[in-house]
């Protein structure tokens, strides 16, 4: 590398300061003694930081600190981690770790490197003080993607009338769309890189998949404190949990800071040291993709904006192909779980093309079903879901004469036993979850007819 030195020969990735003023937040890094790394946050019209928050919020800052690190640090991957300041305590340390290592997992599978053991963040002996309430007010962040589930959640919010703003991080026009669609208060959270991060990578540091969910629920944190919300919903269902394969003896999630894991240490070390009336859960966690996907069907108010496609991640007019790619395991799963529940011109007229009957995406609803394939690198359901609803569709009509749906009934059905491609019980929820009691009324939401 000539412009930057190789992080890759590092000896230390060191977490310099943050600091916050005027709605933006400061995260500096470096590797060694080289130059710093400044990422930026921004809070549009942020309110002056309330006297009762200032604590909780200067917690929440450090943690964002110490999480967002992990875009940098896994460019060189250096065997020392120095944080400069009073280092966290043992509890936070031991958090940390556990992030770095599972939320780049799927990153050290694709590298051929193991992380466990060269993760160490220093740390004091003393926990902190169990934290205090901050005040908050009764009203929930929901951090939107664009896809079907985070549009789930808020009409499952709005049939009980929650108070609650809309959420994002980034300057996606589709996710603005969709939040516009939504008829809540708006709320859109600036994130920028270093630069020295992108030519790191042009010049060929270690890259790949980091867990952004857990960088954008450190941000969220620091954003329900700053305008007042007691509670942040994130809808990450329960197959987010299920790691895609197994490497070196360590399960590989690309979705592990979605699932249940994460979730339960992030809301104890909010709960602990930050916010003792601050609230961190998924409000779909008891719920399929397929449930999720069924209780999407009801309404068709989002069609024409939304999209879980991250190729094709942008709207240009009103074409389909504007926002879904065809191509991709997103696009792919997406379809396949809507199918069931959604009018097939509906489908078609979502996607602008009938994706069941494109012999040459075979490979792709292959990995989907985990036939000769584990199951793809994205945030996409589990295998049996899969396989429930491309059963459902061999029995229909509609659906059964299509390439895929046919090629599925006549090489892959008969290997398989049909007792466990039942749809009904992948629709019940099921399983741990966070809900609040004030919306517990909503366990059954996506199971309503």
């Amino acid at each position: 590398m000539n412009a930057l030195a190789d992080p890759r020969r590092a000896e230390a990735f060191r977490f310099v300061r943050c600091a916050y003023a005027h709605g933006e937040a400061e995260l500096v890094y470096a590797f060694d003694d080289g130059p710093e790394l400044v990422e930026r946050i921004g809070f549009p019209e942020a309110p002056a930081l309330a006297p009762e928050r200032r604590a909780a919020f200067d917690a929440a800052l450090r943690l964002l600190h110490l999480i967002a690190g992990v875009s940098y640090y896994k460019a060189g991957v250096p065997p020392r981690i120095v944080v400069a300041g009073d280092p966290p305590d043992a509890p936070t340390a031991a958090l940390l770790e556990r992030i770095y290592v599972h939320g780049l997992a799927e990153f050290a599978y694709q590298n051929r490197l193991d992380l466990r053991g060269r993760v160490r963040f220093p740390h004091g002996a003393a926990a902190a003080s169990p934290a205090a309430a901050a005040g908050l007010s009764r009203r929930t962040l929901v951090p939107l993607g664009g896809g079907k589930d985070s549009l789930v959640s808020v009409e499952m919010l709005k049939s009980i009338q929650e108070p609650a703003t809309a959420v994002w991080v980034g300057d996606s026009a589709l996710i603005a769309a969709c939040a516009e669609r939504t008829g809540w208060p708006r709320l859109n959270l600036t994130r920028r890189l270093a630069p020295e991060l992108f030519e790191y990578n042009r010049q060929g540091a270690w890259n790949g998949h980091i867990p952004v969910t857990a960088i954008n629920s450190a941000i969220l944190l620091c954003a329900a404190l700053l305008y007042g919300h007691d509670a942040i919903a994130f809808s990450n269902e329960r197959s987010a949990s299920a790691a895609m394969l197994e490497y070196d003896g360590q399960p590989v999630n690309h979705q592990w800071s979605k699932g249940l894991e994460f979730e339960r240490l992030l809301r104890e070390h909010v709960r602990s040291h930050i916010a003792a009336d601050l609230d961190y859960f998924s409000l779909l966690r008891p719920f399929s993709e397929l449930a999720v996907a069924r209780a999407f069907a009801r309404t068709s108010r989002y069609d024409e904006v939304f999209s879980s496609c991250n190729r094709n991640f942008r709207i240009r007019g009103e074409r389909p192909t504007d926002r879904w790619c065809g191509l991709c395991p997103k696009c792919h799963f997406v379809f396949l779980a809507l199918a069931p529940f959604v009018a097939k011109p509906r489908l078609l007229a979502i996607f602008g093309r009938n994706l069941l009957d494109d012999p040459a995406l075979a490979p792709g609803f292959d990995a989907l079903l985990e036939y000769r394939e584990h199951r793809p690198f994205e945030c996409v359901g589990e295998g049996r879901e899969a396989r429930a609803a491309m059963y459902a569709l061999a029995r229909r009509a509609e659906w059964r004469e299509d390439a895929l749906v046919a090629r599925f009934a006549e090489e892959i059905l008969p290997q398989l036993d049909r007792a466990e491609l039942a749809l009904e019980p992948l629709l019940a929820p099921a399983g741990e979850h966070f809900l609040p009691p004030r919306l517990a009324g909503l366990l059954d939401a996506p199971g309503r007819a």
